[in-house]
């Protein structure tokens, strides 16, 4: 059953007025029930740019089920002729062991490829070799968290920035990426936690002092979204808003992503950094229609954190 223009209209009405999380919910139910066969068709619009298009797209985005939107997002986001790695990057760090294999089990289903595979088939970039690393850990790491591996874990990050042997940045690229396949992401977190207790800042600013390389850069990336997720969606909003039309597809997605993160500490975060409130952000940079109407509503929703970030 395709979506014609009048469905599009009735859902936006419809999920336009649900208020709380539970009648959104309710509605996205609804709306998988009736128009699941043409969701796919949608998220790939055969004519981009168009207001209707960013209307279809991310209404669709919104009615899938966290998996299978996963899935989509983690193929078009290496279907480019120059791969986009930050899809992949929130999916490996802000999704639980278990929901990544069902992310994995829904690629596997709709593109009979492995999606691990497809992302490490030529481990040339850096961030191939740091989501190669986080793939293995996802399969193997413990449950529980240490705080004395934390700390054992910290001093060999900041040893590893001394005695690099890279040519072209600052940090030893072997030490971080066996830490990356051996500990899972919370403990992962901890151990950023426990480098800032010890030597009184972030990581990440160790990682910008030097000299930073290809690696680097990356590395940061995904320490940001890991360690600190509302910042990083809070920053890739105000991007992806001031890109114009051929960032659209960025805005839909991290809109999105962010309710699965917790809007509301995206909206905080959003406001104290760039002083202007989310919802007047997405007024001033979007044009008036469907796509901005649909976008103040997610970020009008009350919705809390998720279980997602409870890793």
């Amino acid at each position: 059953m395709a979506l014609s223009s009048q469905d599009v209209h009735n859902l936006l009405e419809q999920t336009l007025a649900c208020r709380s999380p539970a009648e959104w919910r309710q509605m996205k139910e609804k709306c998988r029930g009736t128009f699941s066969g043409s969701l796919i068709e949608h998220l790939h619009p055969p004519k981009p740019g168009s207001q209707k298009n960013e209307i279809c797209e991310i209404l669709c985005m919104w009615m899938l089920e966290p998996h299978e939107r996963d899935a989509l997002v983690a193929k078009d986001a290496m279907e480019h002729s120059e791969p986009d790695y930050k899809p992949l990057v929130e999916i490996y760090t802000l999704r639980k062991s278990t929901q990544l294999f069902l992310i994995k089990q829904a690629y596997l289903t709709r593109f009979k490829r492995h999606m691990d595979q497809d992302i490490i088939s030529d481990s040339s970039h850096s961030f191939q070799k740091i989501l190669a690393a986080l793939a293995t850990s996802h399969r193997s790491h413990q449950a529980e968290t240490s705080h004395h591996i934390a700390k054992c874990d910290a001093k060999r990050l900041y040893e590893a920035g001394k005695g690099s042997t890279s040519t072209t940045g600052s940090i030893d690229e072997s030490i971080v990426l066996e830490m990356f396949s051996k500990r899972s992401v919370p403990q992962l977190r901890l151990t950023f936690s426990s480098y800032k207790h010890i030597y009184g800042h972030e990581y990440i600013k160790t990682l910008k002092k030097e000299s930073s390389g290809e690696f680097e850069e990356s590395l940061a990336v995904v320490i940001k979204c890991m360690h600190e997720p509302a910042k990083y969606y809070s920053k890739m909003l105000k991007i992806s808003m001031k890109g114009g039309m051929k960032n659209r597809s960025t805005l839909s997605r991290v809109m999105v992503g962010s309710m699965e993160v917790g809007v509301e500490n995206v909206k905080v975060e959003f406001q104290r950094r760039y002083g202007i409130k989310l919802q007047d952000a997405i007024s001033e940079n979007i044009p008036v229609g469907d796509y901005r109407d649909f976008l103040l509503a997610l970020a009008n929703t009350p919705f809390t954190c998720s279980s997602t970030m409870k890793l």
